[in-house]
């Protein structure tokens, strides 16, 4: 990778890994590629449950039926805790978006290193709460699955159709 702005065409969105482990270093080195990731005010308001162990996989996957999501190798649960994220003046909570940049760094550090993943937010949180006994105050915002890509895999530049430079960059005002 000669520029960043490699990386982040290369990496798509994976729905089919091989059934093939993820070793310990590569877990780690993605996982601290999260650890640095900036959040407001440094309040670092951020959980990662990783989880390898087949049974509870299967639980998660009642929590988003799909197929490919149980035959990733290890699924990531970022959380959340709203009482440590800063918050804007007029109450604007900034745990979510520090959750964010935490998983955008994940999956451009797992795409450095040969690895898929796919953000995954449509899942029942109640459920994702109860399986992972997950205290009160934190929130599952999203799951992240990892593994390495299969070579069966649907559009791999559907990441690439973006709107125009024109229709999202304002210059001084809207």
């Amino acid at each position: 990778m000669e520029r960043f702005l490699d990386l982040v065409k290369q990496r798509y969105s994976v729905r089919s890994f091989l059934d093939k482990p993820v070793p310990d270093d590569q877990l780690q080195y993605i996982l601290e590629c999260g650890r640095l990731a900036p959040s407001a005010a440094n309040f670092q308001p951020l959980h990662v449950i990783v989880v390898r162990q087949p049974g509870l996989k299967e639980k998660l996957a009642a929590t988003y039926p799909r197929d490919w999501f149980k035959l990733a190798p290890l699924i990531l649960v970022f959380c959340g805790d709203h009482h440590q994220g800063w918050k804007r003046a007029d109450g604007k909570d900034h745990t979510d978006i520090d959750l964010a940049i935490m998983i955008d760094h994940i999956t451009l550090g797992a795409a450095e290193i040969g690895l898929g993943t796919c953000w995954v937010c449509n899942f029942d949180a109640a459920m994702c709460r109860q399986i992972l006994e997950l205290p009160g105050h934190i929130e599952p915002i999203a799951y992240l699955p990892v593994g390495y890509p299969s070579a069966v895999q649907g559009d791999t530049t559907r990441h690439l159709k973006r709107k125009s430079m024109d229709e999202i960059i304002h210059d001084e005002n809207f």
